[in-house]
This record gives structure tokens, C-alpha cells and sequence, in this order.
């Protein structure tokens, strides 16, 4: 098994969090660092990947999503508009798929895969839907991917719904896909459900699916950004 390093890093700013990507895909490039996994919630904040027409799918006006202090950024990721909010686990996997997963379409199920596991642990059956993206609780997202891949090198990844504020999505078309809804994992099974244990039945399964070893934290890592 290849090593990997988790980084928690609690609530990032998505212009911090976007920087501190970039840096670590070239260290990464250099084999300065393993492959990581950051986890850590953003701030409210409207994203939009390179699809076109991503921009058309806010619904809010730029009055309203100042008033309610949400910015909007390009990410250059994959993917559609989607929103990110606290109670909201956000995972970007920095690995290298070299040699034997040089596969969009494998990495993007995979991780998939670790949402389904994830829900599955809570009681909550979860599944995929032929010709969408993303995990779904029936026909209501629970978990969404849009990820970018770089001489198969990894970066930005997933978002898995926990305890989010729903309200954050009726500002746009979530994926730009009008007839689907949004969920968590505390609205499908009823009950408060802590961060920090979806975090840890994240790592768990993400390293079991991508035939990971977790290593343990090493002393004086930067697990912290502004």
C-alpha cells in the first residue's frame, strides 16, 4: 500500500484552500510529500467549474448573495455550480494516479464509492445515477464530485452534505441539474450526526477504496491554513 497523509484542517477559506491545492499538486510533483487527503469545511461560497453556462445556473441575484455574505469563485475543476456551507465536509485528494489508476472515469466512481460507504455506515442507502455525477439518497444529492486531474495528478474532489444548511442550494441550479434535489446525512437519517466522526469514516473508507495506509501525523506539518 502507498502512504497517505491526512490533513485536517477545519474552516478554510476557498481562496486558502484553492492556494494551499496548488502548492501541494508541485510538491506532490516532486515527491516532496505523499499523496494527501485535506478535509475541511469552507465558509459559504458559490463555486463554478469549467462547464459552460455554470454562471447562468445562480438563481440569487449579486444583491442577495451579498446581503448574505456568499462570494462566488472560479475553481477550474470539473463540473457544474454547486455551493459550499459549514456542516459540509469537503475533501481534496492530491494523489498520484500513476501507474495502475490513470482512469477519470475509475476515480471519479471511486470516490463515489467512499460517499456510498460513508452512508451506508449511518443506516442511509445511497447509490449512483446512470448519466449523473455524484452521490444520490433517491433523487436528492447527498454528495457531489467535480474534480481536475493533471498529468494524473489530483486536486479539488468532493463534497458530502453532513449537517449543511440546505437553504445555501436554492441559490442556484445545484449541478445545473433542475429536476434533483439536495440532501444530508442528518435530514436522511433524522439525527445530529458529529463532524468529526464523518471524518473519520471518510479516511477510513477512502484509503480502503483506494488501497491507501494511513500514516500518522507527522510533527511540524502545516495542517493549518488561513
Amino acid at each position: 500500500m502507498r502512504p497517505l497523509e491526512v490533513r485536517r484542517l477545519g474552516v478554510v477559506s476557498y481562496d486558502a484552500g484553492l492556494e494551499l491545492q496548488k502548492a501541494l499538486v508541485e510538491e506532490r510533483r516532486a515527491a516532496r510529500v505523499p499523496d494527501l487527503l485535506l478535509l475541511l469545511q469552507h465558509p459559504p461560497v458559490i463555486t463554478l467549474g469549467v462547464r459552460g453556462g455554470s454562471r447562468s445556473h445562480i438563481v440569487a441575484t449579486g444583491a442577495r448573495l451579498a446581503e448574505l455574505g456568499v462570494e462566488v469563485h472560479d475553481t477550474g475543476r470539473g463540473g457544474d455550480v454547486t455551493y459550499h456551507g459549514p456542516g459540509q465536509i469537503v475533501g481534496y485528494p492530491i494523489l498520484d494516479l500513476r501507474p495502475d489508476r490513470c482512469d477519470v472515469h475509475r476515480y471519479v466512481r471511486d470516490i463515489e464509492e467512499v460517499m456510498i460507504r460513508v452512508c451506508a455506515d449511518y443506516g442511509v442507502e445511497a447509490g449512483r445515477i446512470k448519466g449523473l455525477s455524484g452521490t444520490w439518497v433517491g433523487a436528492e444529492k447527498i454528495g457531489a464530485v467535480g474534480v481536475r486531474i493533471s498529468r494524473w495528478l489530483t486536486s479539488h474532489g468532493f463534497a458530502f452534505n453532513v449537517s449543511a444548511n440546505l437553504s445555501g442550494f436554492q441559490l442556484i441550479v445545484p449541478c445545473g441539474i433542475a429536476d434533483r434535489g439536495v440532501t444530508s446525512l442528518e435530514k436522511a437519517t433524522g439525527q445530529h450526526v458529529p463532524l468529526a466522526d464523518v471524518d473519520d469514516r471518510i479516511v477510513h473508507h477512502f484509503s480502503a477504496v483506494f488501497d491507501r495506509e494511513v500514516m500518522a501525523p507527522r510533527t511540524g506539518a502545516p495542517y493549518a491554513c488561513s
